[in-house]
């Protein structure tokens, strides 16, 4: 399995080239990409997932998680700089460790783009239930969550997705004119709730510090419990690398936007999650064996019945805020969710289709996910498709389920990109590297075994679902992939239409040029 057809990277750049996606990205949209990407239902909704898993000790669940991704972060950046192509880990698994791992690596793509647009749409549906609520309009209890949650159907959610399907598979430049001004709302709404909370903190909050302790291997609570959770709050950088086949200049501007967008987020976080534990609390709830209950079950949604504990809160910065006495500003913070978290939704499911696209562009997916819209120059087969999919999710799972499933597969591709820079560091030192990962023997060794140990502190559930998930992508690879492949046929990609245009989500205008 492993060095089995790999394709050779410039053949892979060679392929790109022959149908390639339409260069017009610049350092500042790619930044503002993964800003745009990374703040959404992390920060706004996990939150109050984090506090359940660990208490206080999110503080440091937020710090391990922003450790974790830095390291991924700088491998990406080597990666992407030398092979800026579309596919993220998925094309860079296949240049280096071989097509079958790399469609393993696309399969797990699926949990970390699709399943996290699923829970921020989840995410979303919270703040706009909360800001519908105190208007005085009551949407019935059973279509607000899903079953696990306590209800039947989460309508809004599901209602999104398909909202922001057809954003995309129409393409229109609206979407290119407001995204800068939804990032811009998304920061705004963060320091403002900083200005406000971080005035009351106090000490008493933050004891005790750690009420769930560190956590133990696939329990899924706990200071690592909740990192692994949490990690979804940073995941959203690497959304910059599947652009890569977009971008102007991408040996420069590929680093800049995947460290810079980290950069910017990171500090944002820290002071959120500080601002939002020492002002009213976290403490987690505690089942009648004494034990924190996990997240996303109907335990928990039966024991915050009534409660307005923040790790109960489908909107813990509105919530935190309205506690504090600032009803209106908490009105802000759900407004300013609502109209920005869709724009996550928008990039995730832009992701998904973009792997889909260039993994049936190898051949190893049917042609049809890679065709483009006559009019709208959109993949609008794999768009469709995946958009479906996502809002059936949104509307049956909980939040944290959704995180931590999305979870699963990312840190698997992260530990797989590391894994890459280093085995490239051996078989091609000479290859030019316009972004060197710097002390790599050092960063991609750690970036692996912080990868792994958040992995193993998911919860059972989730780790059991990923390696089955995996195991039916091997199936659909054996049966349609292993046969189909362009590389092991030599048989070129088919050519059906124009290039495919950047998302005009991702750049401020309707054409920036070549």
């Amino acid at each position: 399995m492993l060095f089995q057809r790999v394709k050779p990277l410039d053949e892979i750049l060679a392929t790109a080239e022959k149908r390639s996606l339409k260069r017009q990205l610049g350092p500042i949209q790619l930044t503002l990409l993964g800003v745009g990407a990374i703040i959404g239902t992390g920060i706004f909704v996990l939150t109050a997932e984090a506090g359940q898993k660990a208490g206080p000790g999110m503080m440091v669940a937020f710090v391990i998680a922003a450790v974790v991704c830095a390291l991924a972060a700088l491998a990406y950046s080597e990666l992407a700089a030398m092979i800026p192509v579309a596919g993220s880990a998925y094309t860079y698994t296949y240049g280096v460790l071989g097509e079958s791992l790399a469609w393993v690596v696309g399969w797990a793509l699926v949990l970390e783009y699709a399943i996290a647009a699923g829970a921020v749409a989840v995410g979303w549906s919270g703040y706009m239930n909360g800001l519908l609520r105190s208007a005085g309009i009551e949407i019935p209890e059973m279509l607000r969550t899903g079953p696990y949650d306590g209800g039947t159907f989460n309508l809004l959610a599901f209602l999104i997705t398909l909202v922001i399907t057809v954003l995309l598979v129409v393409g229109t430049s609206k979407s290119a004119k407001v995204n800068a001004v939804l990032v811009s709302i998304k920061i705004a709404a963060l320091t403002a709730f900083i200005v406000i909370a971080l005035p009351a903190v106090k000490d008493p909050n933050f004891h005790p510090f750690l009420p769930t302790g560190w956590g133990s291997p696939l329990g899924g609570i706990g200071v690592l419990g909740a990192a692994a959770s949490i990690f979804f709050a940073f995941v959203g950088f690497d959304a910059v690398s599947t652009a890569a086949e977009e971008t102007t200049n991408p040996n420069r501007n590929i680093p800049i936007g995947l460290i810079g967008s980290l950069a910017i987020c990171t500090v944002y976080y820290l002071l959120v999650g500080y601002a939002a534990v020492g002002s009213v609390g976290s403490q987690p709830m505690f089942g009648a064996n004494g034990l924190a209950i996990h997240p996303g079950t109907p335990e928990l949604a039966e024991a915050c019945r009534g409660s307005q504990a923040l790790v109960c809160s489908k909107e813990p910065l509105a919530h935190v805020l309205r506690m504090l006495g600032f009803e209106g500003m908490g009105n802000m913070i759900g407004i300013a969710a609502a109209l920005a978290l869709p724009s996550v939704v928008l990039m995730m499911i832009y992701g998904q289709t973009r792997i889909f696209f260039t993994m049936s562009r190898d051949g190893l997916l049917p042609a049809v996910l890679s065709k483009v819209h006559p009019r709208f120059h959109t993949p609008h087969v794999v768009t469709i498709i995946t958009g479906i999919a996502v809002s059936l999710f949104a509307a049956m799972f909980p939040v944290g389920i959704l995180a931590d499933i999305s979870n699963s597969g990312t840190l698997f591709a992260f530990m797989m990109v590391a894994i890459a820079v280093m085995i490239l560091r051996v078989k091609q030192p000479n290859r030019p590297r316009p972004f060197r990962t710097p002390f790599a023997w050092i960063v991609c060794p750690l970036a692996v075994a912080g990868c792994l140990l958040l992995f193993l502190n998911l919860s059972m559930y989730t780790v059991g679902l990923f390696f089955a998930w995996a195991v039916i992508g091997l199936v659909v690879y054996y049966l349609y992939g292993y046969r189909k492949s362009h590389y092991a046929h030599g048989t070129e990609p088919p050519h059906d239409g124009p290039k495919l245009p950047a998302e005009p989500a991702f750049h401020e205008g309707p054409d920036l040029g070549p």
